[in-house]
């Protein structure tokens, strides 16, 4: 590999980063180079573009406010399209860390009149807005449009003071009110905002309107000159549309798209993405492309293949999460730079319930247990945890749904007194998609005057899961919706007055997310209260009742039955993601009845069903050669893949594959041989390099990390003891590592990398 050892040498890797931010270096109406900057007498701005020499000696002239500028050479100049200078570049060789030139080339650019400074060895790029912030380090450099935007937005904007927070806003054609918390909020994040902190991290539980507070504060953001352009990143489908619902209904005055994968780029105000998505395509943008970024249930979104889509923008980033703060992992507190356990804002679940914004709930009685202790039969005991994977009950299922059934039509007028259809809206929570399936036949068969329709299945593989989900929201019918997953996390239904676990839940964020389902107000209906039917016990598992709420930690005082489970340890690392289908089971379960096919075989039907299709399928041979999709034709195949038959879509591609980041398009590129799915290994190295972004190393502290990381990969995690033990030990990488960190920062750095790199697989 060639040594950019040289200044001239940088430049060269320094051009191609220019021209990855659509700068063309050969231009001179955008770039000028070698630029003198003059100390005796100085120049006017016009002799910039003509001048290619100069007076290179050591005098100095004083700028207006004071500083001496020594004779010298501005290495590039960055113009605007009036041919004004943006951006000043100071260029180092690779040896040089560029956060050390800041002073050399500070006067240069007050001198040309440059507000921004960009300084780089060709490896690191830092940006300086130096009348403002100190500089940072970014993962390219800016567009011209990007620094145009942030000239005019500086001139133009208005104090956030100015700017008043509403008492009422319009959504779904419904007068609601801003809630004095979400009034605190907007309060805390305008002063964090206007302190120049650029990262904000806000809690709320489920339920208590974080779209809508989101929505409210871009509104006021965009109002006062801000922003011209955002980001709304999500990790789950449901939780995307439910944004982009949300934002074309409160900030319908401001362009917006749902960005999927396959689809072109738009030039919108509000961009709304998956995580999945935006891994595959962040390169697309320049990091200064987006004035804020908002990542929803962000606990999950610093970790490993994630942050690369978070990392890689340079913007006032607010983070929202309904997870208590004992269970956010340290590095979400130090991404959103909170000290450790302590969100910007945190309005508790207590204090909503008090309050009376979220509804309270109640636990059925009476309904059969055994399931939580699981089953014995001739001397052979049925583990609950199996319960539907290795065994399972006929008897106990319909029996689940016959008292839950039963004792949600005896109490739902209780629970809404203006509910008019019996028993009101309910979601089960089943195990797998064959568990899903026959539940929600026994339902159907508790109500054959309804002709099927009382209760509906919704997994991944219904091809009309989104028109089913809009009738469950807002038809009569069904009354029940059963889910695997699809329903857990994210779904907003104000109307559900019943949740039914029928499965074991072990994750306390799960279990409140799931719980969080029923906690919405619904005056419509008068809503008091909803009911949760807990079959398997885990309200019990977590010390959870009316009285004394399960927050995270603590929790009631049984002392029967199954043990607490313990407060969580401060390095535990929870993605959400379901990591015994994707890495343990070796089937993928498919279809409206669960089908169960080994992964092997459902990659190998997938690819031979792409190849065949992409002979005559126009949409298929639009992404083989490499053509974006618009969105009528990504929903189109989408819809025609995951028909009967096939049943190939997203969920059931990353759980055969074992890829939780891919999306539909990398898929089927894989399966046409135009594109290679990451090993294990590229995505820790890629992870790593996300990460390394973030941290301000000198190069000989890089240089070291990146030799313990390739111990990480061969091992999934670095431990102390690796340092002495071979091959390490014979580079004296311990020895090494102190000198380079210190004892106490080799530890606490080595710690740093196995929470945000080497993410051991939730089994």
């Amino acid at each position: 590999m060639k040594d950019f050892s040289k200044e001239t040498d940088a430049r060269i890797v320094i051009d191609e980063l220019l021209r990855q931010a659509k700068w063309d270096p050969a231009d001179q109406s955008q770039i000028l180079t070698e630029i003198p900057v003059y100390g005796r007498g100085g120049k006017d701005e016009s002799d910039i573009a003509r001048d290619s020499k100069g007076d290179d000696s050591d005098a100095f002239t004083q700028t207006r406010d004071g500083d001496y500028v020594p004779s010298g050479r501005a290495d590039y100049v960055l113009l605007s399209q009036s041919g004004k200078p943006l951006a000043v570049i100071e260029a180092k060789r690779k040896a040089i860390h560029p956060y050390v030139a800041k002073n050399q080339v500070l006067p240069y650019a007050k001198q040309l009149g440059a507000p921004f400074i960009f300084l780089t060895n060709g490896e690191l790029i830092y940006f300086w807005d130096y009348t403002n912030d100190d500089a940072r380090i970014v993962n390219s450099f800016y567009s011209r449009r990007d620094l145009e935007r942030l000239v005019t937005m500086r001139q133009e904007h208005k104090p956030l003071a100015t700017i008043e927070i509403p008492d009422y806003y319009i959504k779904q054609g419904e007068q609601r009110q801003v809630r004095p918390y979400q009034k605190a909020t907007m309060k805390a994040l305008d002063q964090v905002v206007e302190l120049g902190k650029r990262r904000f991290l806000m809690h709320l539980p489920t339920g208590t309107g974080k779209t809508d507070l989101i929505c409210l504060y871009l509104k006021r953001y965009f109002e006062a000159g801000r922003a011209e352009r955002v980001l709304f990143l999500v990790d789950r489908e449901q939780l995307a549309k439910q944004a982009i619902e949300a934002i074309q209904d409160i900030l319908d005055r401001y362009s917006s798209y749902w960005l999927k994968s396959g689809m072109a780029k738009q030039e919108q105000q509000l961009t709304v993405c998956l995580l999945q998505t935006m891994i595959g395509r962040y390169e697309e943008y320049t990091s200064g492309y987006f004035d804020v970024v908002i990542a929803d249930e962000c606990h999950r979104s610093i970790y490993g293949t994630w942050q690369t889509a978070l990392t890689h923008f340079d913007a006032l980033h607010i983070g929202l999460t309904a997870t208590p703060s004992e269970y956010i992992e340290r590095n979400t507190f130090k991404f959103y730079q909170c000290k450790e356990g302590e969100p910007d804002f945190t309005y508790h679940i207590t204090d909503a319930l008090k309050d009376e914004y979220l509804i309270p709930y109640k636990f059925a009685t009476g309904i059969t247990l055994f399931l939580a202790q699981g089953a014995d039969l001739d001397e052979d005991h049925y583990d609950p945890g199996e319960f539907e994977r290795r065994w399972t009950n006929e008897d106990s299922n319909r029996k689940m749904m016959h008292e839950f059934d039963r004792l949600a039509w005896e109490n739902y007028k209780e629970l809404a007194p203006e509910q008019k259809i019996a028993p009101g809206k309910a979601i089960v929570f089943a195990i797998t998609k064959h568990h899903a399936a026959r539940l929600t036949q026994y339902l159907n068969d508790l109500h054959p005057e309804q002709r099927g329709r009382y209760a509906e299945v919704i997994t991944s593989d219904v091809p009309n899961a989104d028109d089913l989900i809009r009738k469950f929201k807002y038809e009569d019918y069904p009354q029940v919706a059963v889910s695997v997953g699809m329903l857990d996390t994210g779904f907003d239904c104000r109307d559900v007055l019943h949740l039914v676990m029928c499965r074991r839940v072990f994750s306390p964020i799960l279990y409140q997310q799931m719980r969080g389902r029923g906690t919405r107000t619904a005056p419509h209906i008068g809503k008091q209260k909803f009911i949760i039917y807990d079959f398997f016990g885990n309200h019990t598992y977590f010390n959870d009742s009316d009285t004394d709420i399960f927050t995270g930690v603590g929790g009631g005082h049984i002392t029967t039955g199954p043990p607490k489970p313990p407060k969580p340890p401060r390095d535990l690392i929870e993605l959400g993601l379901q990591d015994e289908w994707l890495y343990a089971v070796t089937y993928v379960e498919v279809g409206l009845e669960g089908e169960r096919i080994d992964k092997k075989k459902y990659i190998t039907n997938w690819e031979q069903a792409i190849r065949e299709a992409a002979k005559g399928d126009k949409i298929i041979q639009k992404i083989k050669d490499g053509i974006e999709l618009t969105e009528n034709e990504e929903g189109k195949l989408a819809q025609r893949l995951n028909s009967p038959k096939m049943y190939y879509n997203e969920d059931n591609l990353r759980r055969a594959y074992r890829k939780p980041g891919g999306t539909l398009i990398d898929f089927i590129k894989a399966a046409l041989g135009s594109f290679k799915l990451k090993s294990n290994d590229e995505e820790l190295t890629g992870n790593f390099q996300a990460w390394l972004v973030t941290k301000n190393l000198t190069p000989e502290q890089a240089q070291y990390l990146t030799i313990l990381k390739n111990r990480g990969i061969v091992k999934g995690k670095i431990e102390i003891n690796d340092l002495f033990e071979p091959p390490l030990s014979i580079l004296n990488a311990a020895g090494l590592g102190v000198e380079l960190f210190g004892e106490v920062g080799l530890k606490e750095i080595i710690t740093d990398i196995n929470e945000s790199v080497f993410i051991q697989k939730v089994a």
